[in-house]
């Protein structure tokens, strides 16, 4: 709603009234002449010690003298502001940036259609806040603008400096707590979908051998994807050989982490049912070639079959990454090899009737083996494009166990080290077994 016209603008303060009166009122309400605004101008007020950091301001009207009245108070304030001015929608968009902090908008301004208006100023706000200027007879629309999602709203012929600033400082402050409740909402709902994945999709171990102790890591390389391409189960049979498997899906996609589910039930369902070895991989296979979405995707995976006397194993590798054994107790008498890889297959899903030999591997007495994914050794070591891989983790576990760690804490400090070394957080999925046995 257009203002009342009036001369030239003075401050309450020059002109000795007070700045809740009706006069200061009036002084606000009336306009300048002028033009309607086309283009973007920006004013910057100088630092005032002592003031809060600088806040960035949009303001869409199109009236100059509007535009001035609020640049005026903002500098009677003291506020530091820096404001970009944008007479319509299509101008503030192009000069919204991600270091506004407000936006003030009057619902008068041509071409914003009241509330409708006001929608897509908020749909282009982002984590800008919102205040909204109206007129004295548009009162009830800025409660209707507050509810539609606005930060705060004005009537013109009411306002003053202090109230202009004060509203500004408390939408700003306002946005910040509603996304941080936000955000927290989200993280809780994440935690309780994660508890749910894991009591539903990832496998509790099926094992009763009381000198084994079993422990694992799981981590999706996808911003706040629930399961990743990453898969692992532990399953002991009548007779007493415990099996162990880890496997990579090839991609980080869903779809990856659907297939990834398949293959591990299927993978224990073999294992109960008393499949093992080159002849369960087969099967495996073929499951993964009726499963696949694309004749692109592979699997990468390591089997180890520990027999009933816990001193011997055989290992199949399908393309993975050959699992460290540890060896004695932990500290300086410890040992820490990798496992050879010499024998080993083709990733499945790659090769029709493909073969996978076996690894004899002798445990000894007290031992661990670890299996892990390659998300936990291509991380980055230093500035340049040099990855971790199997040496690298190897020395990590060295030092790590020569400092008496084991179990998950073992896991847990290889992988805080690994990130470290990458520089960030790890970006591919990451799956760690751990199955130690310690001698009576």
């Amino acid at each position: 709603m257009p203002l009342p016209r009036r001369g030239p603008y003075r401050s309450p303060a020059a002109a000795g009234i007070k700045r809740n009166s009706p006069a200061v009122a009036s002084a606000v309400a009336t306009r300048l002449s002028g033009s309607p605004v086309s283009t973007i101008s920006h004013q910057t007020y100088p630092f005032t010690p002592g003031a809060e950091d600088r806040i960035d301001l949009l303001l869409i009207d199109d009236d100059p003298s509007d535009v001035l009245l609020v640049e005026k108070m903002l500098a009677e304030s003291g506020m530091d502001a820096d404001i970009a001015v944008a007479g319509d929608l299509a101008t503030a968009r192009r000069t919204l940036t991600r270091r506004t902090q407000c936006i003030i908008v009057d619902l008068s301004t041509p071409g914003i259609d009241r509330l409708d208006g006001l929608r897509q100023v908020l749909a282009l706000s982002g984590p800008a806040a919102v205040v909204v200027l109206t007129g004295l007879d548009d009162a009830h629309l800025g409660v209707r603008a507050v509810a539609a999602g606005a930060e705060d709203y004005l009537v013109k012929q009411e306002v003053d400096a202090p109230l202009l600033a004060r509203a500004i400082r408390y939408a700003i402050e306002r946005k910040r707590s509603e996304e941080t409740e936000r955000r927290l909402v989200e993280a809780r709902i994440l935690g309780r979908e994660n508890a749910r994945l894991e009591r539903g999709l990832l496998p509790v171990p099926l094992i009763d051998d009381p000198s084994l102790r079993h422990h694992t890591r799981y981590r999706p390389g996808r911003r706040r994807a629930l399961l990743g391409g990453d898969f692992y189960d532990t399953v002991q049979t009548d007779g007493g050989a415990v099996h162990l498997m880890i496997g990579d899906v090839a991609g980080h996609g869903p779809d990856e982490a659907a297939l990834g589910v398949q293959l591990r039930m299927a993978w224990r369902t073999l294992v109960l049912a008393g499949h093992t070895g080159e002849q369960l991989l087969g099967t495996l296979d073929t499951v993964l070639g009726h499963e696949r979405r694309s004749e692109e995707i592979f699997t990468t995976l390591c089997m180890i079959t520990i027999a009933p006397s816990r001193r011997t194993a055989r290992m199949h590798l399908a393309g993975h990454p050959a699992p460290l054994l540890f060896r004695g107790a932990p500290g300086t008498g410890g040992e820490v090899a990798a496992l050879p890889e010499y024998a080993h297959g083709p990733a499945l899903g790659l090769v029709p009737g493909a073969e996978w030999p076996t690894t004899e591997v002798d445990l000894g007495e007290s031992w661990g083996l670890m299996l892990y994914t390659d998300g936990l050794i291509e991380g980055r070591v230093g500035e340049g494009s040099a990855r971790l891989g199997t040496d690298g983790l190897l020395g990590l576990a060295r030092t790590a166990r020569g400092r008496g760690a084991t179990g998950r804490g073992l896991i847990d400090e290889l992988v805080t080290e690994v990130e470290r070394l990458n520089g960030d957080a790890l970006t591919d999925d990451l799956a760690v077994l751990l199955l130690s046995r310690r001698a009576d």
